[in-house]
């Protein structure tokens, strides 16, 4: 499986490569399209994502050292947006996503082209990432390091 470095900068290129933001858009909604729904049981506030303007559920599971999510949003966009942080994330050791800071999405230029709503919104929900992958952190062993 490819590092969360590796992932983010083959995203970076592949946007890049796009003739414009229509075109981006375009393959966020596929993204969002792409990305199997959260069941209803789990789309409860426990699991909201706070600082989005759409609904965003994220839940997780920690097994074998790495941290495995699964989101969703009622916003097709947002969805997207979600698609995206979970190809990067989901799968790995809390280590290596603490070591990722999001700054692929600054690289890719989503800050500059999304409602002020909706950039507070992927700030929070990949916030939450971090939340989660530092507190699976704390449920390791110090000196376990696996490659998921």
């Amino acid at each position: 499986m490819p590092s969360i470095l590796e992932k983010q900068a083959a995203l970076v290129e592949e946007f890049a490569a796009l003739p414009d933001w229509e075109a981006r858009y375009a393959r966020l909604i596929a993204m969002a399209r792409a990305l199997p729904p959260l069941p209803e049981e789990l789309r409860t506030e426990e699991h909201r994502v706070r600082g989005c303007s759409s609904q965003v559920w994220m839940v997780h599971d920690f097994r074998d050292g790495c941290v495995h999510l699964r989101a969703d949003s009622d916003a097709v966009l947002v969805r997207g947006l979600i698609a995206l942080l979970l190809q990067v994330y989901s799968g790995h050791s809390p280590r290596e996503i603490l070591g990722a800071p999001p700054d692929f999405l600054a690289d890719i230029g989503l800050h500059a082209h999304l409602s002020p709503n909706r950039a507070n919104g992927l700030a929070s929900m990949a916030a939450r990432i971090r939340e989660i992958a530092a507190a699976c952190q704390s449920t390791e062993p110090p000196l376990v390091q696996r490659r998921c």
